[in-house]
């Protein structure tokens, strides 16, 4: 299809990216069917008046993307449509939060785009303490919640303490996971308009979310040491967002932990700028961070958020919200609205879980079991360049030349193994390109398979790019 000649006057943003865009809509469409050949870049770039530069840009990150293929001597193409498998199966997040992406996925592959606690055991636990539910709570299994037990709240308040961080249970909110949560905030100290602060890479459920419920994006730049501070105060000048989102500690994709110094600074030009925060802490239960925490720098405007997915079990969906004092009420209503209110069982069962003592010991299995799966990256992988943190259940891996976030990812597919690349985690459409992908490891049934995914990851690394058509 040679002579296709896209609109770039709708859209915003660079025309690079724009064209990237009118590409991608043009497959979902069926106007660029399969195996179709996009115009040559010198041709497109002379028919729209732009330079070639322009045109060069937008094939590449449409590359990246897996949208197209380029054979060199032969063009561009586009990439087939990977089918939805029929039957139903098993989530390409594996009960992830991460797992809003409602794609069903062929059976037989192995998920290394899954960071959830891995299954140490604790189905037998869980098993016991929802037998003791049912016995000790008959009428509350079988009717609304309608009731928020003390116990409930200090479970909470044990959960995420750490350090010096002690939270209140008077300011706690127990929740349905920390994605909810999140969600609960920003609908309760924000409006259809606002704008919300998210790095360029970050936990992006949120920011897609948000971006249902009538809120704009603004996005920060970070480096390999977390969000930067001085392009989060430009960012307030500029955007003025209503809230910022952000993960100190342990951060996703990235693993970044911010230095003290610098959550200091952002606490302080929050304050400035009357910006309120969410610290997303999930993967900070897997760590001892010295802090200090958001949530002590700026008590007044910081909601600071933990759960059990990562650390314990996602399937509880346990979470709980430390609120600035008096906000607690807001945040329970907001929560309720948005989710429909909180299951009773799943509550107690986490708040039981948590008290018992039985979260913490499934915590320290979990441990070990990541650690154990690390080893077996960094034994796989060995050569290459990755970020890794003990205790953590994924890594970030740099993709060696000629290598491109998206066509990997198609190519692990293919190779039965399914992994992240960079796109999942963008908050919205950002001109920096990560030649990177996720590979989270705990979501393989055991060492052996997590082993066997990792040596077709290994041998993708090392000769992929000579059998796999990726570049132009």
């Amino acid at each position: 299809m040679t002579n296709w000649i896209p609109d770039l006057s709708e859209g915003a943003g660079p025309l690079y990216l724009r064209l990237a865009e009118q590409i991608e809509r043009g497959i979902e469409s069926g106007v660029l069917a399969k195996g179709a050949k996009l115009p040559p870049q010198r041709n497109l770039a002379f028919d729209l008046g732009v330079t070639l530069g322009t045109v060069s840009r937008a094939y590449a990150l449409a590359r990246e993307r897996g949208l197209v293929s380029g054979e060199v001597g032969r063009g561009t193409y586009v990439l087939a449509r990977e089918p939805a498998d029929p039957q139903p199966s098993r989530s390409s997040a594996t009960g992830d939060m991460e797992g809003t992406r409602e794609t069903e996925t062929p059976p037989g592959k192995l998920h290394f785009d899954a960071t959830a606690a891995p299954d140490v055991g604790q189905g037998e636990a869980i098993a016991r303490l929802c037998a003791e539910i049912g016995r000790d709570h008959p009428h509350e299994l079988m009717d609304y919640t309608r009731r928020f037990p003390e116990h409930w709240a200090q479970a909470g308040s044990q959960w995420l303490a750490g350090g010096t961080f002690q939270p209140g249970p008077e300011n706690i909110v127990p929740t349905l996971g920390v994605h909810a949560a999140a969600i609960a905030v920003i609908a309760a100290v924000t409006s259809p308009g606002d704008s919300i602060a998210f790095e360029h890479l970050t936990y992006s459920q949120v920011a897609r979310s948000a971006s249902l419920l009538g809120r704009r994006i603004a996005l920060v730049r970070s480096d390999e040491s977390g969000l930067i501070p001085e392009e989060f105060e430009r960012v307030c000048a500029q955007r003025h967002p209503r809230l910022l989102f952000a993960m100190p500690v342990l951060q996703n994709p990235t693993l970044a932990v911010m230095p003290a110094g610098r959550r200091a600074a952002i606490a302080e030009i929050a304050r400035r700028y009357n910006v309120w925060l969410i610290e997303d802490n999930l993967y900070g239960a897997l760590t001892d961070d010295p802090g200090p925490l958001l949530a002590e720098l700026a008590p007044e405007r910081t909601f600071h958020l933990g759960g059990l997915s990562k650390s314990v079990a996602p399937g509880v969906r346990g979470g709980w919200i430390a609120c600035p004092p008096s906000y607690g009420r807001r945040i329970r209503v907001a929560h309720r609205m948005l989710s429909g209110g909180l299951p009773f069982l799943l509550a107690e069962l986490s708040a039981r879980l948590v008290l018992s003592g039985e979260a913490e010991a499934i915590r320290a299995r979990c441990i070990a079991e990541n650690n154990a799966r690390l080893a077996l990256v960094h034994k796989a992988l060995a050569g290459h360049h990755f970020r890794s943190s003990p205790n953590v259940p994924f890594i970030w891996l740099n993709l060696p030349e000629p290598w491109l976030s998206g066509t990997f990812k198609k190519a692990a597919s293919e190779e039965g193994v399914l992994i992240d690349d960079a796109d999942e985690f963008k908050a919205g459409r950002s001109d920096q390109v990560f030649h990177h992908v996720r590979l989270g490891t705990s979501a393989p049934p055991n060492r052996e398979e997590t082993a066997r995914g990792l040596g077709i990851v290994r041998r993708l690394l090392d000769h992929g790019e000579a059998g796999y058509d990726s570049l132009d």
